[in-house]
């Protein structure tokens, strides 16, 4: 099974920016889906961006225009570019394929001045 490692996260001010990054421990190349999600205490987990092997990113509407999801498989590294960040934001994000299976131990991400 493909394992993934996020980091990146830490703490910043409204409005202010953070790159996340899913580190795989082997190539992936050949999956097709990676996605980024979010928890927030109390909130249940939410899927917040995907990306295909090809490229072609999705995001869902709380976030769109102010977030990019890259994918570089030579480097087995999937990206998330998080910008004019908001309270709302804040949360512990983690990456894993779709379909998937497990969580590892995100990184927390919060928003605040």
């Amino acid at each position: 099974q493909v394992r993934f490692v996020e980091s990146g996260g830490g703490l910043v001010q409204p409005g202010g920016s953070l790159r996340l990054s899913c580190a795989a421990s082997e190539s992936i190349f050949s999956i097709y889906v990676v996605g980024w999600y979010r928890q927030a205490p109390g909130k249940v987990r939410e899927l917040v961006a995907t990306i295909t092997s090809g490229g072609a990113p999705d995001y869902t509407n709380s976030v769109k225009g102010r977030f990019t999801i890259t994918r570089d498989n030579a480097e087995n590294t999937v990206y998330l570019k998080m910008n004019s960040l908001k309270p709302e934001d804040t949360a512990v994000y983690y990456c894993r394929t779709i379909p998937g299976e497990g969580w590892g131990q995100g990184t927390q991400v919060t928003v605040s001045s």
